[in-house]
């Protein structure tokens, strides 16, 4: 069977071989071994490999170049009206050549693939929808359109949408689903932390608008202010990176906020399993990888409360859910530190995230193909 996966995420090319943002391909890998052939349809970029990508690993893989499309310019804004056609016109070419459509969403190129999939009724075909899928949540409208097109039975056929959260659908489209970054074999015994002495946070993610990181850095900030001292680790690349080392250093707080950029997984799964939090204040998530993540090694969760976070912490029974201000993120985390309460809450984010492993995912991956 021929497997297409149709979707935004930019890649890089390296000597014949495919890369990209390495939870992405990770996942797409697992997805990959059920299948005799795979075309991949998405941008490539002429950008270097970084520590956060990696290669797709399948011998019968065909990569479809299509351009970008970004609406954040007015340059790019009309060079993306003229590609659209153009990648349409891939689309279709993609889809009936194909066996099994795979829509990666929400994104722009993933709208495309949503409108293009009503022409295949007939064809086997999966969506991951990797946003909030709260439907009472402020989304773009590209976004809001995207996830009627995948939820309505009369337009859509013959397709399973993987959805973060269970939202009590209607739609029979619809799956609750899950992701997973770690192997069975990565999984340790919670340690039990001190929570007397200085407490060490991570900040993991795209150094962008909305994951909020400079919150992050206020919260930890805030906190050495009131007399509790605290570090903040910041891992990630992203729009606002200079405007946060320039904070840093205009506010002189190096000592305890440090910028470490993009780095490879190892790395930061050896600071996860020694940091009492990972502090995520996102304005919006789907399964947010970062903070299961860090659950998975006991470091306690600070998080927003957006998409499926209060499902995930079991209504703060396994993390921290804070307010995006500063005056009542710091009150609730303040409110929290209790040793006995921490260390709880650290065994129970870390049992919990130990179930969602990648074996447990390429079974779920299976059971899913199986049912078509």
């Amino acid at each position: 069977m021929k497997f297409l996966v149709i979707g935004h995420v930019k890649h890089k090319e390296l000597n014949g071989k495919y890369f990209g943002y390495a939870p992405y391909v990770r996942e797409m890998n697992i997805w990959f071994e059920n299948f005799d052939s795979v075309e991949v349809l998405a941008p490539l970029v002429g950008q270097d490999v970084s520590p956060i990508d990696m290669e797709y690993l399948h011998p019968q893989l065909k990569f479809k170049r299509i351009p970008g499309i970004d609406f954040t310019s007015l340059k790019s804004a009309i060079a993306s009206i003229f590609a659209i056609p153009i990648i349409v016109f891939k689309i279709f070419g993609s889809c009936r050549s194909s066996d099994h459509i795979h829509i990666r969403c929400p994104g722009n190129v993933g709208l495309l693939g949503c409108l293009v999939q009503i022409f295949f009724p007939n064809k086997i075909k999966t969506a991951k929808y990797a946003g909030n899928w709260d439907p009472k949540s402020p989304q773009p409208l590209s976004y809001r359109v995207q996830k009627w097109i995948l939820r309505n039975n009369s337009i859509t056929k013959n397709i399973k949408v993987l959805v973060y959260g269970d939202w009590n659908s209607k739609s029979k489209n619809i799956v609750p689903f899950f992701t997973a970054s770690f192997s069975e074999k990565d999984r340790v015994k919670s340690i039990e932390r001190d929570y007397t002495g200085i407490l060490e946070f991570v900040f993991s993610g795209s150094l962008v608008e909305g994951k909020r990181p400079l919150l992050a850095i206020r919260i930890v900030e805030e906190l050495n202010n009131r007399g509790i001292s605290a570090k903040l680790d910041i891992y990630g690349h992203g729009l606002l990176s200079k405007e946060l080392m320039d904070y840093v250093e205009t506010n002189e707080i190096s000592q305890f906020i440090r910028l470490h950029g993009n780095v490879d997984i190892e790395r930061i799964k050896n600071r996860l399993k020694t940091s009492h939090f990972i502090i995520l204040p996102s304005r919006s998530e789907g399964w947010p990888k970062a903070i299961v993540e860090g659950m998975f090694f006991g470091t306690i969760p600070i998080v927003t409360d957006v998409s499926c976070i209060r499902e995930l912490l079991d209504y703060g029974s396994r993390g921290i859910v804070i307010e995006p201000n500063l005056v009542d993120a710091t009150k609730e985390i303040v409110s929290s530190l209790d040793s006995d309460n921490l260390n709880n809450m650290s065994q129970r984010a870390a049992q919990w995230s130990q179930k969602y492993t990648l074996e447990y995912f390429e079974s779920q991956i299976k059971s899913i193909l199986l049912q078509e």
